[in-house]
């Protein structure tokens, strides 16, 4: 497959360095990753984003390209020792990982923990280092309103770069009101990063206009490609 770049509108270009293009089915394989990544080149995606045991060949397939090698920590359900987060993810940045996408502790964020929440971002901010950013997974179709903003300002507290909407694999994915919220909340002080449910150009353009300046999604190609 060839990486030759991919020729896109402005507006599709714009739209292209904003997305995170997306592979966490458990059933993808070496040669699916080794396609996405490609295909992140040719479309000039800003990273690829893949499951911790593919990492390496996304890393080797985007050697020397812009596009970031992206991965998970704590993932789906956020739900793992911080010690265990913390080890992931300094593993995945150690083997060249740029960016990862960690879960949000959201057990302790229900029963009002807010010194763990903190303490488990914070554990993997310092894990990783200055050279690979971190974005919160929040789940927000898991949390009220409130627990919305408060785990955006603990977030902020905890030093991340992004606050993210959802896994995907959870009971609901972005909404416009979330995005909205969690802008509201952090200002410009940090990124916003929607994602799940986000398959057209109409989507991806109001999820901007809420608020994100990051997308997550698998359906990338073909949001950029619509006119």
């Amino acid at each position: 497959m060839s990486t030759d770049p991919i020729s896109l509108s402005a507006a599709g270009r714009a739209l292209a360095a904003m997305i995170d293009h997306t592979l966490l089915k458990p059933e993808a394989t070496a040669r699916d990753i080794e396609r996405l990544c490609r295909e992140a080149i040719q479309y000039g995606f800003a990273s690829v984003c893949v499951n911790p045991a593919l990492l390496p060949v996304a890393v080797k397939t985007l050697e020397g390209t812009p596009v970031i090698p992206c991965t998970v920590c704590g993932f789906p359900l956020g739900a793992t020792a911080t010690a265990t987060k913390a080890f992931e993810a300094g593993l995945a940045a150690s083997t060249g990982a740029r960016e990862v996408d960690m879960v949000l502790a959201v057990w302790a964020l229900k029963q009002k923990a807010y010194s763990e929440v903190l303490s488990d971002m914070r554990a993997v901010v310092e894990s990783v280092g200055s050279g690979c950013g971190v974005k919160v997974i929040m789940e927000t179709c898991l949390l009220t309103d409130e627990e919305k903003v408060t785990a955006s300002r603990l977030a902020l507290e905890a030093g991340v770069q992004f606050i993210k909407t959802s896994t995907g694999f959870s009971t609901g994915g972005a909404t416009l009101h979330d995005v909205a919220l969690l802008r509201a909340t952090v200002g410009t002080r940090t990124g916003v990063k929607a994602s799940g449910g986000i398959r057209t150009r109409a989507d991806a353009e109001a999820m901007i206009a809420a608020g994100a300046n990051r997308l997550g999604t698998s359906a990338g190609i073909t949001i950029v490609t619509t006119p």
